[in-house]
């Protein structure tokens, strides 16, 4: 059997990378090596940035001795993804690979009693549940649920699961038509009907089912109800969470429907008793997320996420625990302007660690729950995603702009973190990565932004250098020491470009007052930002300030679109990804109404409407006769928050001006780009065209 994860079909990459073994070996040889890589090139190029494994999936093993986690490897001539699953002791050492298959096992948890690893594999032709020993010998199925699931967890007694499916309640036109099986169409009656990049034919509903060796079916715990659980379409077990006694399963929905929904962000937190049937609201009143419950060991408390305001996505994320015996809530981090994420409980029920962003980082922080205190613990140039609690340690996954995710033993008293992974060394050790700058820029308002300024490899200060400014997406999305596949600011420097990424206003991580700023003025102090932060770094001798380049995608799109037609003559080149054209037309085009009626103010046609008329006021579409540079417009066809036709139309009217552009359309991919193919097209596309407009500008 030839195990086809090898066949990266990398030109510059010979040898095998790291984690990937012959299908053919023994299951019960836990012995790990690590095969040598060989690059031809110490920069980064598309096709090295897409032979990185991506490590996810965490969990600590019930004694707190052994990691398991699942690594990613993608493979260009197939044009698809590989996923296995692995263990690591806690305190560093061999990893241990447990399945290398022509499938994805995903969803990887230890049972209760870690005896078994549980996890989801489509081996049988749906996916299932699956269980093997720790070692990964013996794999059996367990679950045979009609059409598949989703996800699935144990409850702490082991008595039951709970899985995720799938549920068809609306009628289909062959259900309301059955004398037209042929007829190709939708019948939609409200809004709703598709999110992010799926049409909505279905609910996520979770389901009950006795724990045993083989299950067959399970109890649907929200019968008829049309909506999901958790909430699409990120939402994932992580808001559902087991009482400690296994009497109660929390789980998080937004149990709205069509208009309602759309212009909504009340999600809410519903415990359902295991042994009475009944579901009780737990937030009731609160008006924005709440998110992510987690309750304590001794089951006296549950701390979620929470945000404020209804319709505000970007709202401050605070941490509230609440008192189950009581039934009182407690808002921790109200004097903490900042936001909190993935909440650990330690042991004794009296602390949680959870991730905060401040000044473009994400590090972890502790609240001792006795006094109110909270103590940050790591600090450095990087961003934290993940915490678990493993005996004396903490187990987390960082990341930074000049690495992907490894797994680090942090110790919680001196927040020194030893990395045990390694995933990615042996591609790490051969690339020369561009320095990473931190500077603060004054703005035309005289506040101080802080901007990192990303070098090429082998920077040379006696040249001259072309310079990409970074636009951000979100728009309330941190610039913090993130790596991405798509926007990565290593890639853009090693083709020999300074990168200027500023975290403009309208980004979290700088207080609330700096975050606010950008909702229902897209063209205000936030685009004045990012021209102080290119004008301040082209004065500097290494930059050539003739061979400028602007890039950037979602809002990030919206603001090379708008600068485009008011740069004054500053760029040389554009790059808009799923960018905001014609804000009128988004209005009505997008799926998330709350999303435009706060960012954008609410609608067009409400002409007494100040904050909204101004937003209209600075559409891109409306600057198009300033347009005189060219302009490459990129867009997934099943982008279904910000649609094709928003760059169709930008793409359409630099063409119609006499502006060089260029259209890459990409039909199958959504927001982002995630097809391995597709994605190593999006760099080289990219790459030439900064290259023709920026780099060779005369």
């Amino acid at each position: 059997m030839t195990n086809k994860k090898l066949l990266l079909g990398l030109a510059i990459v010979t040898g095998l990378s790291s984690c990937q073994q012959k299908a053919e070996e023994p299951k019960d040889d836990s012995s790990y090596k690590t095969p040598e890589t060989k690059l031809e090139s110490d920069v980064m190029t598309p096709e090295v940035l897409w032979s990185f494994g991506r490590l996810g999936g965490e969990n600590i093993s019930p004694d707190g001795k052994t990691i398991l986690y699942g690594v990613s490897y993608f493979n260009k001539e197939e044009n698809r993804s590989y996923r296995d699953l692995y263990t690591l002791p806690v305190e560093g050492g061999e990893p241990v690979q447990l399945t290398n298959t022509e499938k994805k096992e995903f969803n990887e948890i230890w049972r209760p009693d870690g005896k078994k690893i549980a996890y989801i594999s489509s081996a049988s032709g749906t996916t299932q549940m699956w269980e093997m020993n720790p070692d990964g010998t013996n794999p059996v199925q367990v679950s045979d649920i009609e059409g598949g699931i989703d996800a699935f967890n144990y409850s702490p007694d082991m008595s039951k699961i709970f899985y995720l499916k799938e549920v068809q309640l609306e009628k289909a036109v062959k259900d309301l038509y059955p004398d037209l099986p042929k007829a190709n169409a939708r019948v939609i009656n409200d809004m709703n009907y598709r999110h992010w990049d799926s049409w909505v034919d279905t609910y996520t509903h979770i389901f009950l089912a006795d724990y045993s060796e083989k299950i067959t079916s399970g109890k649907d715990i929200m019968p008829g109800e049309k909506w999901s659980a958790p909430v699409k379409p990120f939402g994932g077990t992580e808001q559902t969470a087991w009482s400690p006694d296994s009497k109660t399963l929390a789980y998080v929905s937004r149990k709205l429907q069509g208009v309602e929904y759309a212009k909504s962000t009340n999600s809410d937190i519903y415990f359902y008793d295991i042994a009475s049937g009944e579901t009780k609201n737990m937030t009731q009143g609160m008006m924005g997320y709440d998110m992510n419950p987690v309750f304590s060991p001794d089951g006296s408390k549950m701390a979620w996420e929470s945000m404020e305001r209804d319709g505000y996505e970007a709202d401050k994320n605070r941490l509230f625990v609440m008192d189950l015996a009581t039934g009182e809530k407690t808002f921790y981090t109200k004097d903490f302007d900042q936001n909190a994420q993935s909440l650990t409980w330690t042991a004794d029920s009296k602390s949680i660690y959870f991730i905060s962003g401040w000044h473009a980082v994400q590090e972890i922080y502790k609240l001792d729950l006795d006094d109110g205190n909270i103590k940050q613990i790591t600090e450095g140039i990087h961003d934290y995603h993940t915490i678990h609690i493993a005996g004396d340690a903490l187990i987390a996954t960082k990341v930074s702009m000049s690495k992907p995710a490894e797994i680090y033993n942090v110790n919680p008293a001196t927040g020194e973190a030893k990395e045990i992974s390694f995933v990615n060394k042996n591609i790490l050790d051969q690339l020369e990565m561009g320095k990473v700058e931190k500077r603060w820029i004054t703005t035309t308002d005289n506040k101080q932004m802080l901007v990192w300024v990303i070098y090429p490899p082998h920077f040379d200060a006696s040249k001259k250098y072309p310079a990409l400014l970074y636009c951000q997406g979100g728009p309330q999305g941190t610039v913090s020491q993130f790596w991405s596949y798509r926007w990565n600011f290593q890639m853009m420097a090693a083709n020999d470009y300074i990168v200027v990424a500023p975290n403009r206003r309208g980004l979290p991580g700088f207080g609330q007052e700096w975050n606010e700023q950008i909702s229902g003025d897209y063209g205000g102090q936030n685009m004045k930002d990012y021209l102080s932060a290119i004008d301040a770094v082209k004065q500097e001798p290494f930059v050539d300030e003739n061979r400028l380049g602007c890039v950037g995608a979602s809002y990030g799109g919206f603001s090379a679109y708008w600068l485009a037609g008011h740069h004054e003559k500053r760029f040389k080149a554009f790059i808009a990804h799923d960018g905001m054209f014609n804000l009128e037309a988004q209005y009505l085009e997008t799926e998330e109404m709350w999303f435009v009626n706060w960012d954008l103010g609410g609608p067009f046609w409400e002409k007494d409407n100040k904050i909204a008329q101004r937003s209209y006021a600075n559409s891109p579409h409306k600057f198009v006769q300033n347009w005189d540079t060219p302009i490459l417009v990129i867009h997934g066809g099943k982008d279904y928050r910000i649609v094709e036709s928003q760059g169709m139309q930008a793409f359409n009217a630099a063409r119609l001006r006499g502006i060089p552009a260029q259209f890459l359309h990409l039909p199958e991919e959504n927001h982002w780009v995630l097809g391995v193919q597709n994605g190593i097209l999006w760099q080289r596309t990219f790459a030439n065209w900064l290259d023709k407009y920026v780099k060779e500008a005369k």
